[in-house]
């Protein structure tokens, strides 16, 4: 419930933080968006696993509570800038690297914590229920930032978020007899090279890294330019924004919803696959979309499959793992799929620039997702086995 409700107004910000930056800079506004996502993106890929190590070796509680904090004051800080009308686009791209470079600590952390509430066998569904408070945020969120955005103005959209981190750090403070690492007796080093190794030496877990990065590098995109598209394809507003926001995360509560009916069986591997190659074809078709309704439908759709992938691929990646590399590796998890995210909203960007047509890029991106999924498909025998 701490985290749902830090969620909502996370997932408020997102939308209001997007909008500013589309209103700040116009026609480069696709670049500008996707730039932001990229530098909050890319400290995951710099400092994550050096973060898993220390998920391993530290107090998760701690790491959260350090990473939440510092998140409550960013959104602080962004919601005065705004409102004393400061604001500049340097301080809200430089804000969000800070974001990034916390959540580097605290993702390992929040990932490696679950694993320890739960038996090993329920897992799935706890990584499922935890996606379902996301992603119900996620429907929410957007729908309260719309109104919020008419009534009160982008301030109230920052300020609300800074005051629902104080939910989840009095949820973590809350939380008792949660196993902590034992101390470790091996250098940081030492730690960091045992996990490259593990990883290294699974070809599934590969696998499941490798079609974490492709659908996060091919298939966010997707939903970090929905702002550009309600602007520059529909010629619509922030209400549009919104409403397609909702429907993606109304489609993302129900995917995560079947990954929890699934649980934990013997075609995860399989499941996991047909679900990428489903999320492909079901991108291009956004792409090639232009009524309003059926891009609305799409993305519900979009936002189930997407959910199904990240669920699925995280389930694999924990099940995979022995507990005591746990942190190390979900941070190199973390690294492939949130870092994916942010490659590839840059680079769409920029793609963006040069062909200038978003729905354009979107079709090259799904077809792209396709291919890499059918080529795992025919290819990828120790994955489907799981």
């Amino acid at each position: 419930m701490g985290a749902f409700t830090s969620s909502v107004g996370t997932w408020m910000q997102k939308v209001a933080q997007a909008w500013l930056i589309v209103t700040m800079t116009g026609s480069r506004s696709a670049f500008f968006v996707g730039l932001d996502s990229f530098l909050g993106e890319l400290p995951l890929l710099l400092f994550s696993m050096l973060g898993g190590v220390f998920a391993d070796r530290r107090d998760r509680r701690h790491m959260i509570l350090m990473s939440q904090s510092i998140q409550m004051l960013v959104a602080l800080v962004l919601a005065v800038l705004i409102y004393t009308r400061h604001i500049h686009l340097a301080h809200v791209l430089v804000l969000s690297f800070m974001v990034g470079c916390v959540r580097a600590a605290g993702g390992p952390a929040y990932q490696s914590l679950l694993p320890t509430l739960v038996g090993k066998e329920h897992l799935p569904n706890a990584i499922a229920l935890n996606s379902i408070q996301f992603n119900l945020a996620q429907a929410i969120g957007p729908v309260v930032a719309g109104r919020t955005l008419a009534a009160f103005g982008i301030v109230a959209c920052f300020g609300l978020n800074s005051i629902s981190f104080l939910f989840v750090i009095a949820a973590i403070f809350a939380l008792r007899g949660v196993n902590v690492p034992r101390t470790a007796t091996e250098s940081v080093v030492a730690q960091f090279r045992g996990g490259l190794r593990f990883v290294q030496g699974s070809e599934s877990l590969v696998t499941v890294l490798a079609l974490a990065f492709f659908a996060a590098f091919l298939g966010a995109p997707l939903f970090t330019f929905l702002p550009v598209i309600s602007k520059d394809v529909f010629h619509r507003d922030v209400g549009l924004y919104t409403q397609f926001m909702t429907f993606s995360g109304a489609g993302a509560v129900m995917g995560a919803l079947i990954v929890a009916w699934l649980g934990k069986n013997k075609q995860m591997g399989q499941i996991l696959l047909t679900s990428v190659t489903l999320f492909g074809t079901i991108i291009a078709g956004f792409g090639l979309s232009r009524r309003t309704y059926l891009s609305a439908l799409i993305l519900f759709v979009a936002g189930s499959l997407f959910v199904m992938c990240s669920s699925l691929t995280t389930s694999l990646a924990q099940l995979l793992v022995p507990p005591e590399l746990r942190g190390r590796v979900l941070s190199i998890y973390l690294v492939a799929f949130l870092g994916g995210s942010s490659l590839g909203s840059i680079a769409s960007g920029w793609l963006v620039t040069r062909v200038g047509s978003v729905p354009l890029v979107l079709v090259v991106n799904g077809t792209a997702l396709t291919l890499v999924a059918l080529y795992f498909l025919t290819h990828g025998q120790g994955l489907r086995d799981i």
